[in-house]
């Protein structure tokens, strides 16, 4: 028996000799490896640093070049467009439509998509400046010239429906038309008839319909909805509401690095942009005689909207809005209410996080106007009553009380409570794709926000095609998309195509020298995007504007759950792997989500022929701040090892880790690459950030 122990004991101990034996040789490896790679190490970093600067500097002066000659090109054409930047400029082009007396459709509507693109190109400026007395010019000449837009519909708008007698329909009794162009549809109804027995028209021509009351039904009323492409409110909302900062060089959001912040915090914004519930809790009943319901309740959100108070202000603000909610339940539902309790009633107030949330699609202007007086002929003679007042809003709920969605869901048994709802159908705009069904929110003119509340029997069709809803009121409203459905990324995959062609893959984004190209598989993505050439920045504007978004901002991670990376790692990665995609194919690893916040993990072979990337030739390399490495273990392993790959060695940057298993022709490929198709494929990474989001 002893001498088995003893033999026992002599394996035991050959077998610890034999470990520390390999575990010292091991160390002697690594000591190796690590003394080889620190020799090198100075070199590798100039080398990468050069080819990343030469790049650099490269981009700038093709892009200095562009901008110069766009700028020519602009001086000799010579079209009186005024110069964005010039104040003096936009305030006499403004002052000059302003009084032109023009009312001819197919004139104005021209007027107006030149302002149209002037607004863009003061939006592209207010971007790129950081000085505060820029950001408050390009603020105001937007503002100014939104509105003047505006008016000319409104004009517009008056001049068809004075008319309206003139064009009956002969088939309803009432006036119906339609006009549209590349920037708006116009849908208007003159209720010349007054048949009680109307509800609703569908322009079946354009997707839009709407639903009205009997009330409305016999009154002298026209409706209009007008669908903007653009979205001049969400643009007023934001200038408006958030935070202001100054542009930098290129961050990994693929926009600029936010360095000073002016006015308003982050938590400050978060705050204010959150869903507000303010509940009404019973209070000492005060007279509101000097302020109707509607007013006061009105000017109480506002106040509360509007700005960000102390405890002490909102419990005041919340007093006001019960006082004035609770004046005018006395003066129009007393006798309908007695059996309530003011207790149960709550009122909401849900404000659109416009950094959570998209607006797509542009904007519906739904509105009802009183019908301007009509001609009338008398002996040859055509008699027309002339107003000042130019085109009147119909006011509706006409009893100054607007019920909110919270308090109907709670009062909608009560006959005779406000005035009824009134309906609108739309047919989702063909350029913009939903993952999700829509969702509405109104217009807060007072606010400058938009806001979900008081938007009641949401119907959407199964194919996403059509939505259906009713409000309290006449207000623009707006189809709005979780910014971030497409997060996290499932996977991702940069492959070579040949030289200064790749092709990159989360939602099929081709890539090809500088300039970039919408692939999808899904039947429904929108015509305008796919097979079209654009440069990246045009390319991210074109797949958001559309609800297909796969590019971060400084607020994504807030709203999308990551495993956190460290920054400047990640930001190294994206630019070496730019350097090299025109000979290497790059793809997710999910060893990439446990190799911890300093490191990066993904998988990576030379690619030079065409088609699909051999699985079995992806190796996997793991990426620090100091070093690169080829590890040892394969995708499919089971447990995660840091150890590196046998036979490899270590590299203080991650190209000269790939180079060290490329063929000559791949290394000479990369070499070759143009700059502006690896700063294309760099800004692209870096707009979408795969390491961090997939």
């Amino acid at each position: 028996m002893g001498t088995i122990m003893q033999k026992e004991a002599r394996l035991q101990a050959e077998r610890d000799e034999k470990e520390r034996l390999e575990r010292k040789k091991k160390e002697k490896v690594l000591q190796e490896l690590e003394f080889k790679d620190l020799g090198r190490r100075e070199n590798e970093l100039d080398e990468l640093r050069q080819l990343l600067e030469d790049n650099h500097n490269a981009v700038v002066k093709w892009k200095a070049e562009e901008a110069e000659k766009a700028k020519w090109e602009s001086y000799i054409h010579c079209d009186g467009t005024p110069d964005p930047s010039v104040q003096q400029e936009i305030n006499t082009y403004m002052s000059l439509w302003r009084e032109e007396p023009e009312v001819n459709v197919t004139k104005v509507l021209e007027q107006c998509t030149g302002a149209i693109q002037l607004i863009e190109k003061l939006s592209d400026l207010l971007k790129e400046t950081s000085n505060i007395l820029d950001i408050q010019k390009y603020h105001e000449a937007i503002t100014n010239l939104q509105e003047l837009v505006h008016l000319k519909h409104n004009l517009v708008t008056e001049d068809i429906l004075k008319e309206a007698s003139a064009n009956i329909d002969t088939q309803t009794g009432n006036m119906q038309t339609v006009v549209k162009d590349e920037h708006i549809t116009l849908c208007l109804w003159a209720n010349l008839k007054r048949n009680p027995r109307f509800g609703g028209l569908n322009f079946e021509e354009v997707g839009l319909g709407f639903e009205i009351p009997k009330q409305l039904a016999v009154s002298n009323i026209a409706v209009r909805i007008l669908h903007t492409q653009y979205d001049h409110l969400s643009l007023l909302a934001r200038m408006t509401h958030t935070r202001m900062h100054t542009p930098s060089s290129r961050s990994l959001t693929g926009g600029e690095i936010v360095q000073e912040e002016i006015n308003v915090t982050r938590e400050e914004v978060k705050e204010h942009y959150s869903v507000q519930h303010i509940p009404v809790e019973e209070e000492d009943q005060t007279d509101s005689k000097s302020t109707g319901g509607q007013n006061a309740s009105r000017t109480s959100l506002h106040s509360t909207r509007t700005s960000i108070h102390s405890a002490e202000s909102r419990q005041s603000q919340i007093q006001t809005q019960i006082e004035a909610l609770n004046g005018s339940v006395e003066r129009d539902l007393s006798s309908s209410l007695s059996h309530l309790n003011t207790t149960e009633v709550c009122f909401k107030v849900q404000v659109v996080d416009l950094m959570q949330y998209s607006p797509l699609g542009g904007v519906f202007y739904y509105d009802v106007f009183h019908l301007p007086p009509q001609a009338r002929h008398a002996n040859g003679w055509t008699i027309r009553q002339i107003l000042d007042t130019g085109l009147e809003a119909f006011p509706y709920p006409q009893k100054g009380l607007q019920m909110n969605g919270s308090l109907n869901s709670k009062l909608d048994d009560i006959e005779g409570l406000g005035s009824p709802l009134v309906g609108v159908s739309v047919t989702i705009p063909g350029h913009v794709m939903f993952l999700e069904n829509p969702q509405v929110a109104r217009w807060d003119a007072t606010g400058k926000q938009w806001r979900m509340d008081g938007i009641t029997e949401v119907a959407c069709s199964e194919d996403k095609s059509k939505i259906a809803f009713k409000m309290d009121s006449f207000q623009p409203f707006v189809l709005i998309q979780d910014t971030y459905a497409n997060f996290p990324f499932k996977s991702w995959e940069l492959k070579p195509l040949g030289q200064d062609s790749a092709v990159y893959t989360i939602k099929g984004d081709l890539i090809n020298g500088h300039k970039c190209m919408v692939q999808t598989l899904e039947q429904k993505c929108p015509s305008h995007l796919t097979g079209k050439w654009m440069n990246s920045t045009a390319l991210q504007r074109a797949m958001q504007d559309s609800g297909i978004n796969i590019f971060v901002n400084e607020f994504t991670e807030k709203y999308v759950t990551t495993y956190g990376k460290d920054p400047l790692t990640e930001h190294s990665a994206y630019e070496q792997m730019a350097l090299f995609s025109s000979a290497c194919a790059f793809t997710w690893s999910r060893w990439n989500a446990k190799c911890g916040p300093e490191h990066l993990v993904m998988q990576v072979c030379e690619h030079l022929a065409p088609g699909p990337v051999p699985k079995d030739r992806l190796c996997l390399y793991l990426l620090g701040a100091q070093r690169s490495q080829r590890l040892g273990i394969s995708e499919s392993s089971e447990d995660f090892s840091p150890d590196h790959c046998a036979g490899t060695e270590f590299h203080s940057t991650f190209i000269h880790m790939l180079q060290d298993h490329m063929s000559a022709e791949g290394i000479a490929r990369t070499r070759a690459s143009h700059n502006l198709f690896v700063d294309t494929v760099q800004s692209l990474l870096c707009a979408t950030r795969p390491l961090l989001y997939a």
